[in-house]
């Protein structure tokens, strides 16, 4: 009896003692793989927010820290003129000799701002002319917070384009794109200093959108003509006139010049137009070199707008092109053989659809250029070089 409980007890002690030990393996290695099963997870974190921090840095936002830096606030002074409202009442003798002449125009000074992009390391800016051209001071801010005072090298009311020059060197500036390579539905982004917003953290608001379409011609606007101009629904708003439209990989393609709105809304409906980089880079060049662009010449006749009798009767499709009212002798019309009757279609790539799109077109060139004018006379399909001759 004694035997058997003492190798009873003998069991359970050497039980005892193997839990004993197994716990202390395991709570050994336990310990260990707790720490690898930590490290392994902190690992799996950081690389986490490693994976989103770089999934937020995409061509998108890699092209806007590359071209911001060339982006500048534009802040403009100029003198305007307005007609007094009781200028007849001061014109009256009587009351002149108490008022003098003062009474017709008053001038004032206004403060106005918009946009611009730096093309070159030694200060060349461009901007539109409508933000710029009546200027009597001008300044740019760049995103450093560094204010230049600008200077216009010359402007182009027509095209709405102008080129200013700061004196400084080494600044950054964009690279000009080619906006003939354009592709409808290609990321847009439109850069510039709407509302001011520049002035207070020295840095362009920034809009993407697409390219929506190319080749839109516009009715003019003060004197200026908007052809074969690139709409994108990138949101462009007061002030960022004169700002860069670039494309996904930092190249400027346009200039951000005019939004349409509804019903006399303010702001951005996704209707923005920006003028063609390629047709930038012709007027700067004649800005640069004579400080306007020549377009002295003379066409030498007269149209009038096609109607639907005149469609029906010369066997056109529909009521657009102007027929020929008169050619003058010894102009560049009769040089070219335009005549009387003949209907223009076209000049060049641009369609003619009325006056106001053939004195758009026309003011796409300057002096001494040859086009080739589109006309129907008759049955027949003619294509007629044109030299635009100066007066």
């Amino acid at each position: 009896m004694l035997n058997k409980l003492s190798l009873l007890c003998f069991i359970i002690i050497l039980s005892l003692s193997n839990s004993i030990f197994s716990a202390s393996i395991r709570f050994s290695y336990g310990a260990k793989g707790g720490d690898s099963l930590f490290s392994y997870a902190l690992d799996k974190r950081e690389k986490a927010i490693d994976e989103i921090s770089n999934s937020r840095r995409n061509i998108i936002t890699e092209t806007v820290k590359k071209v911001s830096p060339s982006v500048v606030g534009i802040n403009v002074t100029e003198l305007r003129q307005y007609n007094n409202p009781f200028g007849d009442f001061f014109n009256d003798p009587f009351f002149r000799q108490f008022f003098g002449n003062g009474g017709g125009t008053n001038t004032q000074q206004v403060k106005s701002l918009g946009s611009g992009y730096i093309i070159s390391e030694d200060g060349y800016i461009v901007t539109n002319d409508h933000v710029a051209h009546n200027a009597t001071e001008i300044y740019v801010t760049m995103t450093n917070g560094k204010r230049y005072k600008a200077k216009i090298v010359g402007t182009d009311q027509i095209s709405d384009i102008c080129l200013l020059k700061v004196e400084a060197n080494n600044l950054p500036y964009l690279t000009l794109g080619n906006s003939d390579d354009i592709i409808i539905g290609e990321w847009a982004i439109a850069l510039g200093n709407p509302f001011g917003l520049f002035d207070i953290n020295d840095k362009p608001t920034v809009t993407v959108g697409v390219i929506s379409a190319t080749g839109m011609n516009l009715d003019p606007i003060d004197n200026r003509f908007y052809l074969n101009m690139i709409q994108t629904d990138a949101s462009i708003n007061g002030g960022n006139s004169g700002g860069p439209l670039v494309n996904s990989v930092g190249e400027i393609i346009g200039m951000n010049t005019i939004i349409y709105t509804a019903g006399g809304a303010q702001g951005s409906i996704g209707l923005g137009f920006a003028i063609p980089i390629n047709k930038i880079k012709k007027i700067v060049a004649g800005l640069k070199e004579n400080g306007k662009i020549d377009r002295d010449f003379y066409p030498g006749f007269t149209v009038q707008n096609i109607d639907e009798g005149i469609a029906k009767t010369s066997n056109l499709e529909n009521a657009k092109g102007v027929i020929v009212l008169s050619v003058e002798k010894n102009t560049a019309a009769s040089k070219a053989g335009l005549e009387v009757g003949d209907i223009i279609l076209g000049v060049d790539n641009f369609r003619i659809s009325n006056d106001i799109s053939l004195v758009g077109v026309l003011n796409e060139y300057h002096a001494n250029q040859v086009i080739k004018i589109k006309i129907q006379r008759g049955d027949e399909n003619l294509t007629i070089n044109y030299k635009l001759e100066k007066k």
